[in-house]
């Protein structure tokens, strides 16, 4: 009798301003998974713009029935996604059922948000990580970080990291292994300029000047979603 890999249901819920390599990076990963059913979508299936790219033919968020693992993705637009009540009570329903949840860079913001992760840990772009604080959670500075069921990748590049991580989890690691070599991932960069800690002086001065106006923005709408939540 032949065994079949069981179905694992995988959904990235997109919206305006998502940083396209937060979720396309994974979803190159989690595509290749035994069984795994990717799910890309948005609220009413609408067309998302990402870094100059334009993804259709989505699902509608809304009648997506459940998930094994929700993927949230970071972005610009994570400040809107966080204010967005169609938009999180999507992420609130699909999260309580989920076997994981796990984010990109500032897609933990959203679980934040959510009021799933209250008092956990989490990863998120060092830039924003602090926001964490706002909603009871636990910022780390791992660049992929595990609280049971929770997975959460640090910045944009970190969701490869993350993907592999959570790939082994869910399939083992030889799998795991055979789906990294597979892509050749082996990545040799060319600056140690990665993070803030490593990073030339005046390299981390001028990115930190450049977020400056909206890290008030973002932490303007962190605080009023924070709000929001204590009335959920």
């Amino acid at each position: 009798m032949t065994q079949t890999n069981p179905e694992i249901r995988i959904v990235f819920p997109l919206y305006p301003g998502v940083t396209q390599l937060d979720f396309t990076g994974p979803h190159q990963v989690f595509s290749r998974l035994p069984g795994a059913k990717v799910t890309t979508a948005s609220i009413g299936g609408q067309p998302i713009e990402a870094d100059g790219l334009v993804f259709s033919s989505l699902a509608d968020l809304a009648a997506v029935e459940g998930c094994d693992v929700l993927c949230v993705p970071g972005g610009l637009g994570t400040s809107e996604a966080m204010l967005d009540e169609a938009y999180m009570a999507q992420i609130r329903r699909l999260g309580a059922g989920a076997r994981y949840l796990t984010s990109v860079c500032t897609g933990s913001l959203i679980l934040a948000a959510s009021g799933l992760i209250r008092g956990r840990r989490a990863a998120c772009h060092w830039g924003w990580r602090e926001l964490l604080e706002l909603f009871g959670v636990v910022p780390d500075e791992g660049r992929v970080v595990r609280d049971g069921n929770l997975f959460t990748g640090g910045g944009v590049t970190a969701g490869l990291d993350f993907a592999f991580v959570v790939a082994a989890e869910l399939v083992g690691e030889e799998t795991a292994q055979r789906i990294q070599l597979g892509l050749e991932y082996a990545p040799a960069p060319p600056f140690d300029a990665g993070r803030p800690e490593t990073a030339p002086t005046a390299v981390v001065e001028a990115a930190r000047k450049a977020m400056a106006g909206a890290l008030d923005g973002r932490r303007a709408a962190a605080a009023e979603a924070a709000s929001r939540l204590q009335s959920v």
